[in-house]
């Protein structure tokens, strides 16, 4: 399943139903609604939807954004936050983008779970790594300095995480919604690839699974914490769907798929064959670009 990520395209849209057709006019006949869905894009993309006009394959939470919130904000609410406050209306929102999932026929929500507050170590690296310094003495320190501070203080986060997850698992199993839990880009944020497998044991669903991310995990691999292919090795059979996006090195990601240096010819065949491909795609990338790639994956992987 080929779906296509409104995230390249809701900003700059009043009407819900001119920003579906424009991701049609791609040759595109699956969406996923992104998170900077505003409340007021929802008539026009309900009325395409009645009009049997269009099919979605995943909502990326939050979806619509909370009314506070004025632009694509994914991690405006924290499952891992300390204050209960943010945590609880985290929940609410997501069982919110849950029931609009059921209501669009969409079998799949993509989540971020929250972060560890240290910081952006991953930030740090990345222009250690654009300055020539990747693996310098400096960059080692400091990557070691974040490896130590976050297994410090991972429990109580995951904790809070977890106490999130279980109700939200559930809520999202009676209305037959799954949940994939996205491979995230900074090494600050949850899951870690080491803490994903036991997060996913521990809550035995099947209504819980992974959503592989090409570029956020690339960045990953660029910066030395993992080995791309070797990770697909362990978790790809565990993955409801992936978003599809390249990466130019170390961390400009969002780019359509064979721009960049993601290996995706020995990449793509570690994930199910059955999964949900998302091109999430920069804003910034025509229509020309996007249209290309999508040329290069039916010409390499013939779906």
């Amino acid at each position: 399943m080929i779906s296509f990520s409104t995230c390249w395209n809701s900003h700059r849209h009043t009407d819900g139903a001119t920003m579906l057709h424009e991701i049609l006019d791609l040759g595109f006949n699956r969406i996923e609604l992104g998170h900077g869905i505003r409340i007021s894009l929802m008539p026009g993309i309900q009325k395409m939807f009645d009009e049997g006009k269009v099919e979605f394959s995943s909502l990326h939470n939050f979806c619509p954004l909370p009314v506070e919130v004025l632009g694509a904000s994914p991690d405006c609410y924290r499952f891992s936050s300390p204050s209960s406050a943010e945590r609880e209306r985290a929940v609410k929102q997501t069982f919110q983008t849950i029931d609009f999932a059921e209501r669009f026929g969409a079998p799949f929500v993509v989540l971020h779970l929250g972060e560890i507050r240290m910081g952006s170590p991953t930030d740090s690296l990345i222009a250690l790594a654009k300055k020539g310094r990747l693996l310098s003495k400096k960059y080692v320190r400091e990557k070691i300095h974040a490896v130590k501070k976050r297994e410090a203080a991972a429990p109580a986060y995951l904790a809070r995480v977890k106490d999130c997850l279980k109700r939200v698992v559930d809520y999202a199993g009676s209305k037959k919604v799954k949940l994939g839990v996205e491979g995230r880009r900074g090494y600050e944020e949850i899951p870690s690839e080491r803490e994903l497998p036991a997060l996913l044991d521990e809550m035995n669903s099947h209504s819980l699974g992974y959503w592989h991310d090409f570029g956020h995990i690339q960045i990953k691999a660029n910066l030395e914490f993992l080995d791309h292919a070797e990770w697909l090795r362990e978790i790809g059979a565990r993955a409801f769907g992936c978003h599809v996006q390249d990466c130019i090195w170390p961390a400009q990601d969002h780019q359509p798929p064979f721009a960049g240096d993601v290996d995706l010819l020995n990449l793509v065949p570690l994930l199910p064959p059955d999964c949900v491909w998302v091109w999430e795609m920069s804003p910034r990338k025509t229509v020309q670009e996007i249209q290309q790639s999508v040329e290069s994956w039916k010409k390499h992987f013939g779906t």
